[in-house]
């Protein structure tokens, strides 16, 4: 791995781990109202929206913790990248049913008004970056640079 592809690889995960460790302690915070958010999408039953509203911000915590100590980088993306797929179904499912909802995902509490249409650009946006990491974390050296 060159220089600026090792420099790329950490600017790549750093930037994923801030997203997804920002968005789990956001959603830690108002685990209800992320609830009501979840609810919005009408996707799943109505008991399973706390649950996944209660679960889903630790694994997104977690999951960018981990990417943020370089520390089992590949289970955190394959995390990452399942959450984020799942986050595009639903956006596509919002748009699709023609449901106009605030996504929820970086403030549950109100404030922001992001549609699904952007959330969905910005999910794109997050693929990307996970891809890259992906494959330049297939091209880091092992050893000290590898710690799974």
């Amino acid at each position: 791995m060159t220089g600026v592809q090792r420099v790329l690889y950490h600017l790549a995960r750093l930037a994923l781990a801030l997203v997804f460790v920002y968005a789990g302690a956001v959603k830690m915070q108002d685990v209800v109202a992320f609830a009501g958010h979840v609810a919005a999408y009408q996707i799943l039953p109505y008991a399973m929206n706390y649950l996944v509203a209660a679960t889903l911000p630790y694994i997104e915590f977690l999951a960018g913790i981990l990417l943020l100590l370089n520390l089992r980088v590949r289970p955190a993306l394959v995390a990452v990248g399942a959450m984020t797929v799942c986050f595009m179904a639903a956006l596509v499912s919002v748009l699709a049913r023609g449901l106009e909802i605030d996504c929820g995902c970086f403030d549950p509490g109100g404030g922001q008004d992001v549609t699904a249409g952007v959330a969905l650009v910005r999910d794109i946006g997050l693929m990307a970056l996970l891809a890259l990491t992906w494959w330049l974390r297939s091209r880091t050296i092992t050893g000290s640079a590898s710690r799974e």
